[in-house]
């Protein structure tokens, strides 16, 4: 976990955060790390320092992330694609909206804006993404890595 998110999270990983596929699970805790971290950047009133750089790592990691969803939905023929694409199209739209308001129009993080990320990504990862659990499993993805994942390499913990 990200210095800051330890003392002010925003959102605490458990097990109901979990949809049971443990490469997905490790990209969605980075997305948690990312929002506790502009939470904690917020509370300490560090947001127009912090915010822009922080905003810019979770554009960044939110594409990789979907992308990687994505691309396994597209590979294993998953029939929900287009409404769970639509879904993350639109968090993207919602990041970038939010990036505009605080680097180009100087506003600040509000807490309603980062409960609205905090509601989106538990709600998004406990009901759409829990769904594709089961449909994966059943088409051979591994629950567990035997492997470091692509994501622990490159922090040097694999």
């Amino acid at each position: 976990m990200h210095a800051l998110a330890q003392t002010n999270e925003l959102i605490r990983w458990g097990p109901e955060l979990s949809v049971g596929i443990e490469e997905i699970d490790n990209q969605h805790r980075v997305l948690v790390d990312l929002l506790n971290d502009l939470n904690a950047a917020t509370l300490a009133h560090h947001g127009a320092q912090e915010a822009p750089q922080i905003l810019e790592k979770l554009i960044d990691y939110t594409r990789i992330h979907f992308a990687v969803e994505e691309s396994l939905m597209r590979l294993f023929d998953y029939p929900d694609y287009e409404s769970h694409k639509d879904s993350h199209d639109k968090l993207v739209e919602e990041v970038l909206r939010l990036r505009h308001r605080v680097v180009v129009e100087r506003k600040p993080i509000t807490f309603e804006l980062l409960h609205f990320l905090k509601k989106w990504l538990t709600i998004h990862i406990m009901e759409s993404d829990a769904h594709y659990t089961p449909y994966f499993l059943s088409r051979g993805i591994a629950a567990t890595n035997r492997k470091p994942s692509w994501w622990e390499r490159l922090r040097g913990r694999g």
